[in-house]
């Protein structure tokens, strides 16, 4: 999945060991701001292991947030993440990406819109006049 926005807040770093493994870990957290939309939202969203490092965002980056929505158990209750896999940095002043990519990019020649009917009325008689 994939969403455009504002980095508008970077959590502190968060690193640990691992109990059953011994390894080390990181986890980078930030909040985004949609772009592009009537209402925009704020999406929490994290960088874990090497793609901390992989990529570095500070607050006031627009970037286009590629990620997975996971959820997990644990005593009976639910939780979500949403873990980015990719960020890529827009360029100042770029337009955002559109919903629906252009067909062309020359304008096709304007149709000519058909010529209206001509008004029938038929007489008193009820004989209009056709054939059939």
């Amino acid at each position: 999945m994939e969403v455009q926005g504002k980095i508008i807040l970077k959590l502190p770093l968060l690193t640990g060991t691992a109990k059953a493994t011994g390894r080390d870990w990181k986890k980078q957290e930030y909040v985004l701001e949609t772009i592009n939309e009537p209402y925009p939202r704020k999406v929490f969203f994290d960088f874990f292991g090497e793609r901390a490092d992989q990529y570095p965002l500070e607050v006031g980056d627009t970037i286009t947030l590629s990620f997975d929505i996971e959820s997990r158990e644990f005593q009976g209750r639910w939780f979500t993440n949403i873990r980015g896999w990719k960020a890529e940095k827009m360029q100042p002043g770029a337009p955002a990406q559109q919903a629906a990519p252009q067909a062309a990019t020359t304008a096709a020649p304007a149709q000519e819109a058909p010529a209206p009917a001509p008004d029938f009325t038929p007489d008193g008689d009820g004989n209009d006049d056709l054939p059939f």
